[in-house]
């Protein structure tokens, strides 16, 4: 399944069993929770879709990625 690569924005393939997203134009590799984190942490829109899921985040940031690792765990 093609999917948008967070780090250069072309097409990245998402494997069958949503395992492994990897870009050929930029030679990224990382697991689909990686990709998830990454993308929540690098664009606002889905780090506000997430904070809808914690609960509210009223004046509060998005937080680091340790700080999501934190709360998944």
């Amino acid at each position: 399944m093609k999917i948008i690569c967070p780090k250069c924005k072309k097409g990245a393939n998402l494997s069958p069993d949503f395992s492994m997203v990897r870009c050929e134009n930029c030679d990224l590799e990382m697991s689909y929770g990686e990709y998830v984190k990454f993308v929540a942490h690098n664009d606002l829109v889905y780090s506000d879709i997430l904070g809808d899921y914690t609960g509210s985040t009223e004046g509060e940031t998005a937080g680091t990625l340790d700080d999501w690792d934190s709360q998944s765990g």
